[in-house]
This record gives structure tokens, C-alpha cells and sequence, in this order.
């Protein structure tokens, strides 16, 4: 008997690389792959890890391929940008044990900051590339990539989108199957990546090429589908889904095994159809290929070349129309009732300083009413970047703002930096006690493993000493004199830390007693509302109200209310 469940696109890949015979896994979370080592983490042969960040999950897991096992590798596309330095080496490189690296591409930027294609990473990096149109693909590419990288001796890359990462689909699975580990030999020219070796695995690989090029014309991931010849259409993952509920007649290329591109097929294609047309997300890369080959093709204009498409949107293109982008008719993202970053950035936003931020849920402190932080650029760029204003701006004038997990992904080494150069001023360290943007998952400060065990706990406060800080102190998120703590050390002549210590409310949903609200004293002057929390808003008689079931008692907007409308419970 068969047994069907019912998977995520995640969830589906880790399932297929556990069946394929995976080992090792390792990753770093983020929206939309998080969910591959959630999944894969259930199962006692595989040795899951969330890594400190991508460089290093990418060399575990590289270096377990080396040893002779099945690994993978899995990031969003930004986390891919990380790794990238041990990425372009590894193809030189090649495996021993099958090696996939999975990337989650974030298409309309539901989560993320910015929006890259990374099929161009493929050709770039000169790796082949899978991509799934389902979870049900997902799941037997995954399995394919394991012989792929095995038949080829390199690492393969599995790329999805956020649509292919979260659609759940039936998936039929199987079992797992034992693969025997192979030996690892030592072999210097192939491993050790020196330049007088390096530069003859780089004229093995372009060889490497043409035979996988060869065998993408003949795998039975790209499939040529004859209909109405009027028209042709060549497209991959996700946009494949899309094309046939618009163009249900039309003739179809669809590429799995994306690059090395299948010339052979393309230009079989091309010849049976009229107009030809390529419908793909972001990048023209397949159109660009496409028009190399001297092949006519219809291209997108290039307004679909931001954001996902959708059936209406492939309709459009074909149509040779511009895209009209529509006003977003969504909920703004806000703190969740009672977050420990609230206080934070109110007490920035009263003292008017230039702040210098990080990836995670406080970077929603930018948004309007709060309005409390300046830049955000990437994982660790709120210490550097903190670093360099603070010298140019002034070090009482500037503060710069990390979450736990972020310092310990890329924080660490900026901190050094900023030490070692002479920096003065104030970096806040928002320990929550977890990854909280992506969902709860552990990390080294947290002193728990991606399975759930007790392991080694970083030390913020003494990693922070260790790392040059002048001064390192720890501080409750609400405590009553955050403010004035966060003034006295951005005055000081020296490089400070400052913990703001407090659970995530992902972690710890505890009650404390809720504020006394007295309608009779309130004066509707809208200060309660500059803290942005879901508790209290604005009712049908345009008044404040407080939210009971919402509120969690963290008292913040009580230290915004001068006419005592709002009180500690006790105090009224």
C-alpha cells in the first residue's frame, strides 16, 4: 500500500533527501527554506544543525560530502550570497558523497530585502540547477539531484520559490534507502584548491559542462509538450503552473533541469511553434539564452521583472503589455502585544538618535508610528554600519541595533572590527532568546540544537568582552530606566554593549496583570498609540480603547500616557 501525505514544498525536498540517503544537513533559517531542516530535523539518521550562518552550513555540509556521505545545504536566496565564497570553490572541488545546496528564491519579497534571481547564481557559479514546479517535483528532484551530483562529481543546485517552499500538494512517498558511504581519498589536486590546481579543475569543469549540457537534452526533466503550434511558450518552476491555467492549448518547454540549458531541445522546439514566447519570474535568463542560440523569441517587457506572476499577469505578457502595479491592499506588519523590542525603540524614538539596524522582527521598529530606525542592509550590518556613522556622525548620536541570533550569524566579527578600529558609541544587543522572525528556532546563545538537545550555550556578555567591548552591561527590555541606561552609555568615551534581555512572546505567551484603563481621564491626545500595539487602537467613536484579549500587561503604553488614563494595575 502506498502511503500519501500531504507536504509543503519544503517539506517535500527534506523528505526526499532523507529517502535519498542524507546524512548531514545544515542551514540557517530563513523565510522561505526554514521548514527544510524544521522537517528533516525529526529524523534520528540524519544530523540536522542550524549553523551560526550560511558560509558555515555551507562548509558542514560541504565537508561531509567530502568525508564520502549524502549531504545538503539549504538557505534562502540572500543566505546563498553568504555562502558564496566556499560555494564557487566547491564546483572546482567536486563531492565525494552526493552534495545538493537547496535555495529558496522570495519572488514579491513577502520576506526578504531584496528580490534576486538566482538561476543566475547557477550559470555564474557553472552548477547545474533543478527547478520544481510542485511539491510532488520537489520531492522527486531532490532524489534525482543526489545521483546528479554523484554521475557528475559536483554540488547540484535545487531552486524553488516561496510559492513551490509553502504550496502543500499529496506527495506519494517511500522509504529511505541506505546508501554506503564512499571513501575518502586523500587527492590533493582535488581538494586542495591551491592556484596551480585550481586552474585545471576550472578546464575539467567547462568539459563538465558540455556533458551535463548533453544530458540535460536527454533527462526527462525537460519535456517538450506539442498542442496548438501557434504558439510556443519555454518556461520553469513555479511559472509553469501559471502558463497552463492561462494557455491551457498552447505548446509547452518545460525545464526542470534548468542549466546547463538543453540547446538540443530549445531549438527542436522552436522549430515546431510560430510565436515563441518565454514566461519566467524576475530575470530574463531563459529569454536571454534563448536569443544566443539565434533563436527569435517575444520578450517580457520590463516591468515583469519585479514580482511574482500569476495566471492574469502570464496573460499580460503575451499580450506585450507594460504591467500597472496595484496599490498593496495588506494588513501592516506590526510587534506582536507585548514584544521586548516595543520598548526599545520607543526609547530610541524619544531620544531622537540615528539608528543603524539589523535583519529581524525589529526592523519593523522603521515603520510608521515608532519611525525609530534608519538602515537595514543586511545580516551584521547593523553593527557595522553603526561602526562607521558613529565616526562620521557622531558616537552620541548614533546606536546601533542587532538581535541574538543576527549577532551571532555576522554580529561578532563586526564587533571586533568596530573594536580594533576605535569605535565609540552604543550597540544594542535585543536578546529575545530565539530566532523569532523565522519562526522560534534555536541558536548557539540559546544553548539548544536543531533537534532539540542541550549542547554548549554562547555567552553574549563574555563573547562581547571578548570581542573588544569597553563596556558590557545587561539590561531588562522593561526595565523603567531603559532610556536613561541607553543615554548614559551612547555619552560614554567607549564601545559599549548593552543586552536588552527579555523572552520572545513566541517562547513565553505569560500574562502579567493587564493596565487599568480609565476612559473618563483620557483625553485622546493619541501618545499611547506612538508605541504601535495591536492592544490599543482607535474604536467606531474614534477613542483609544484597550484591547483586553490582545494585551498582555507589558505596561509600555503606560509610560506614555501623562493624564493617567492608563495605569499599572495596583497603582490605580
Amino acid at each position: 500500500m502506498k502511503t500519501t501525505l500531504l507536504l509543503s514544498g519544503d517539506e517535500a525536498i527534506a523528505r526526499g533527501a532523507y529517502e535519498a540517503g542524507l546524512k548531514v544537513a545544515a542551514a540557517y533559517p530563513g523565510t522561505p527554506s526554514t521548514e527544510i531542516l524544521e522537517y528533516v530535523s525529526q529524523f534520528p539518521e540524519v544530523d540536522a544543525q542550524w549553523a551560526v550562518n550560511e558560509k558555515t552550513s555551507y562548509e558542514v555540509a560541504l565537508g561531509a560530502s567530502i568525508a564520502g556521505v549524502r549531504s545538503m545545504y539549504s538557505s534562502k536566496h540572500v543566505g546563498l550570497n553568504v555562502a558564496m565564497d566556499p560555494l564557487m570553490t566547491s564546483i572546482y572541488s567536486g563531492i565525494t558523497g552526493g552534495f545538493i545546496v537547496v535555495v529558496a528564491d522570495d519572488p514579491q519579497m513577502a520576506s526578504s530585502q531584496n528580490e534576486q534571481d538566482c538561476r543566475l547564481l547557477a550559470k555564474f557559479a557553472k552548477m547545474p540547477m533543478l527547478e520544481p514546479s510542485s511539491p510532488s517535483e520537489a520531492y522527486t528532484m531532490t532524489k534525482m539531484a543526489f545521483d546528479l551530483s554523484e554521475k557528475f562529481d559536483t554540488p547540484v543546485m535545487i531552486r524553488i520559490t516561496t510559492r513551490v517552499a509553502h504550496t502543500k500538494e499529496n506527495v506519494e512517498i517511500g522509504e529511505r534507502v541506505e546508501v554506503a558511504d564512499k571513501p575518502f581519498v586523500p587527492n590533493a589536486p582535488k581538494y586542495v584548491m591551491a592556484p596551480g590546481f585550481a586552474y585545471k579543475k576550472h578546464i575539467a569543469l567547462e568539459a563538465k559542462l558540455l556533458e551535463m549540457a548533453k544530458y540535460a537534452d536527454e533527462s526527462e526533466l525537460n519535456t517538450i509538450e506539442i498542442n496548438d503550434k501557434s504558439m510556443g511558450i519555454i518556461t520553469d518552476g513555479v511559472a509553469y503552473l501559471y502558463v497552463k491555467e492561462a494557455f491551457p492549448n498552447a505548446s509547452v518547454l518545460k525545464l526542470g533541469f534548468t542549466y546547463p540549458f538543453p540547446d538540443e531541445k530549445i531549438k527542436e522546439f522552436a522549430k515546431q511553434v510560430k510565436d515563441l514566447f518565454v514566461i519566467e519570474e524576475l530575470e530574463p535568463f531563459i529569454e536571454e539564452h534563448v536569443k544566443q542560440l539565434g533563436i527569435p523569441v517575444k520578450s517580457k517587457d520590463i516591468s515583469y521583472r519585479i514580482g511574482e506572476l500569476n495566471p492574469t499577469l502570464v496573460k499580460e505578457i503575451i499580450e506585450g503589455k507594460t504591467k500597472v502595479e496595484k496599490p498593496a491592499n495588506s494588513r501592516k506588519p506590526v510587534m506582536c502585544p507585548g514584544c521586548s523590542h516595543r520598548p526599545v525603540f520607543y526609547a530610541l524614538k524619544k531620544l531622537g538618535v540615528i539608528v543603524s539596524g539589523d535583519i529581524g522582527c525589529y526592523t519593523l521598529g522603521a515603520l510608521k508610528p515608532l519611525e525609530a530606525l534608519h538602515t537595514t542592509i543586511c545580516m551584521g550590518a547593523g553593527v557595522t554600519v553603526f561602526a562607521s556613522m558613529s565616526k562620521i556622525l557622531g558616537s552620541n548620536k548614533v546606536v546601533g541595533v542587532v538581535g541574538d541570533s543576527t549577532f551571532v550569524h555576522s554580529g561578532i566579527e563586526g564587533l571586533i572590527d568596530a573594536a580594533y578600529n576605535g569605535t565609540k558609541g552604543l550597540l544594542l544587543v535585543l536578546d529575545n532568546g530565539t530566532t523569532g522572525m523565522t519562526g522560534a528556532q534555536h541558536n548557539p546563545s540559546t544553548g539548544i540544537n536543531a533537534k532539540g538537545e542541550k549542547t554548549k550555550k554562547l555567552s553574549l556578555e563574555e563573547i562581547s568582552k571578548a570581542s573588544g567591548a569597553d563596556i558590557v552591561e545587561v539590561i531588562d527590555a522593561f526595565a523603567d530606566n531603559l532610556q536613561d541606561k541607553i543615554k548614559e552609555l551612547m555619552n560614554k568615551d567607549a564601545l559599549s554593549v548593552l543586552i536588552v534581555r527579555y523572552p520572545c512572546r513566541m517562547i513565553d505567551r505569560t500574562k502579567k496583570p493587564l493596565p487599568v484603563f480609565d476612559s473618563s481621564k483620557c483625553k485622546n491626545c493619541n501618545a499611547c498609540l506612538v508605541v504601535d500595539c495591536p492592544a490599543i487602537s482607535k474604536n467606531k467613536e474614534n477613542k483609544i480603547a484597550l484591547d483586553e484579549y490582545l494585551c498582555v500587561g507589558c505596561d509600555v503604553c503606560v509610560k506614555t500616557c501623562k493624564f493617567g488614563a492608563l495605569t499599572k494595575r495596583g497603582n490605580e
